[in-house]
């Protein structure tokens, strides 16, 4: 299975727009998307082409291709707009071999870890900082951030394929 993962999207149509052609090129089968989806939060900055209805009317487009989470800046009234859920804390994805605890990284991180298994992946946005990490019992993954890349990192996604994972800059 081949898998797209991306987050915090921060309502901007440009990123939105780049990440959705990347996802039609890569042919992946799902777009995992991480959480903070439409809204920017007060303690960023708008990002590029700040257009929160403009990233809804896209991600609506292929809605049976997303699994999501909330993430802190998403909410009822984002979920209002969206037609594929938002709102669980996490998801479970289980591969052949690992099974993936998706999830945005406010709640469930690296320091308040949820219920994992030995060689489990822990999955999670929040940051906006890329990393993949063996954390010993677990491998603690981070896509970065689509639209408000943070410590010089670039504007990034991740593709899974086969149990590897390889970053992509947009």
């Amino acid at each position: 299975m081949k898998l797209m993962i991306a987050s915090d999207i921060h309502g901007s149509a440009y990123y939105c727009k780049k990440m959705t052609e990347a996802f039609k090129e890569h042919h992946a089968e799902k777009l995992i998307l991480l959480g903070d989806i439409l809204y920017h939060g007060p303690r960023n900055e708008l990002p590029r082409d700040y257009s929160p209805k403009e990233v809804a009317v896209m991600l609506n487009k292929i809605k049976n291709k997303i699994i999501c989470v909330r993430g802190n800046c998403d909410s009822e009234v984002d979920q209002m707009m969206l037609d594929f859920p938002i709102l669980a804390d996490y998801a479970l994805i289980y591969t052949d071999s690992k099974t993936i605890f998706a999830t945005h990284g406010h709640t469930y991180n690296c320091d308040n870890l949820p219920p994992l298994n030995t060689g489990d992946i822990l999955l999670h946005g929040h940051t906006h900082i890329p990393i993949i990490k063996d954390m010993g019992t677990y491998t603690y993954i981070n896509p970065g951030s689509v639209s408000i890349p943070k410590e010089n990192s670039d504007n990034s996604y991740l593709i899974m394929e086969n149990g590897e994972f390889k970053f992509y800059s947009i």
